[in-house]
């Protein structure tokens, strides 16, 4: 059955399993064969994840989630390209999701890898060298606010990402206006596994 969650009650409902998962008390919930068997027709997650590729930063674990809560996408540096942006349009559009969650972390790799090719201007090989250059701006807009540590950065880049997202996409934007959608940036500590909020659009 849809959820037809809120997107403050979608939110709430991470909130209180990310407590969980940070005080050890996580219920693993929706992991048994008879939720497995009653998705085989259909889908209703109540959240849509774009995280950070990072192996640490597992979207069903840290928020105590099971099968068919989360719709989640995931790059490295929780880059958007276009697969990303019809990936999360179709959660909207199709699958009716009410919250849209950035997922960002501390130590990012890609956004040191970025730090670095800004302050040395010596750029990576390959496909990673378009990562580097998605994140630069957000870099740069750090930088620019005296914040060079590279969790500030992954902050900025958090925010930045969540504000792209409403301004590239039409499907996203008129969700957004009308109500049914909200996005909201997180910021992921490794040491105690909280994600806290950093940003939010839409009503809350």
């Amino acid at each position: 059955m849809p959820t037809y969650l809120t997107p403050a009650l979608a939110w709430r409902r991470l909130r209180e399993g990310n407590e969980r998962f940070v005080s050890g008390e996580s219920l693993h919930p929706n992991q048994d064969a008879s939720r497995r068997s009653s998705l085989i027709e259909n889908q209703n997650p109540f959240a849509v994840i774009f995280g950070c590729s990072d192996s640490r930063l597992a979207a069903e674990i840290i928020f105590d989630l099971g099968l068919g809560d989360a719709f989640v996408v995931r790059t490295a540096g929780q880059v958007i390209d276009d697969a990303v942006l019809g990936s999360l349009e179709y959660s909207i559009s199709e699958l009716r999701v009410p919250l849209i969650v950035i997922l960002g972390h501390d130590s990012c790799g890609a956004v040191k890898a970025t730090k670095a090719a800004v302050e040395t201007g010596e750029m990576p090989p390959g496909f990673i060298r378009d990562l580097v250059e998605r994140i630069t701006p957000s870099v740069l807009t750090a930088r620019r606010n005296n914040q060079d540590d590279v969790n500030e950065m992954v902050v900025e880049h958090v925010k930045q990402t969540a504000a792209r997202l409403a301004d590239s996409s039409r499907v996203i934007s008129d969700a957004i206006d009308d109500g049914r959608v909200a996005v909201i940036g997180l910021s992921y500590k490794l040491d105690e596994g909280r994600a806290a909020l950093v940003s939010g659009i839409g009503k809350l």
